[in-house]
């Protein structure tokens, strides 16, 4: 693998190549479209144009300037809700490569850091190398329910992490 960097920050490309990498992997192998990826950008745009370093954070994977992978802590609710793990993509590039374990080690230092009582996150059934890494970092599963936040019907699953 060529000169892998995660940066802390945005960079240039952000937006659009996370949209891509979920679009892509999502209709792939789920058959998720145009409102799926549409959603994740237009979401993505909005934390990004809210972004504040005092309660969010972001890691971008990167190799040879190119997003590859990111994972994302929206803390805009962290005092009632939790703080909101989001985004999380690699690229086939990265997938199996330890990358996933680094990007959520340093987005759950994050939160620990920060004084995050709970994190949360939102998936669906099906995802089990993601459930594996979520349940490794400590998230419980705590509900389901039948739902189409991604613009096809799938077993949402939420899970959370009560941080100490």
């Amino acid at each position: 693998m060529k000169e892998l960097i995660i940066h802390s920050e945005y960079i240039p490309g952000t937006i659009g190549r996370i949209a891509e990498l979920h679009g892509t992997y999502y209709n792939n192998h789920w058959k998720f479209g145009l409102f799926f990826e549409a959603k994740v950008a237009t979401e993505l745009s909005n934390f990004l144009k809210r972004y504040d370093t005092k309660r969010d954070g972001i890691w971008v994977a990167a190799i040879n300037g190119r997003v590859e992978g990111a994972i994302i802590i929206d803390g805009i609710d962290a005092a009632t809700k939790g703080a909101h793990l989001r985004w999380f993509i690699l690229s086939d590039t990265l997938r199996g490569k330890d990358v996933g374990n680094i990007l959520m080690s340093r987005a759950m230092e994050f939160c620990k850091n920060h004084g995050y009582k709970k994190t949360y996150l939102w998936t669906f059934e099906g995802l089990d190398t993601a459930r594996h890494l979520y349940e490794k970092y400590g998230f419980n599963f705590v509900r389901q329910q039948s739902g189409s936040q991604w613009g096809v019907t799938v077993t949402e699953q939420y899970f959370e992490l009560k941080n100490s």
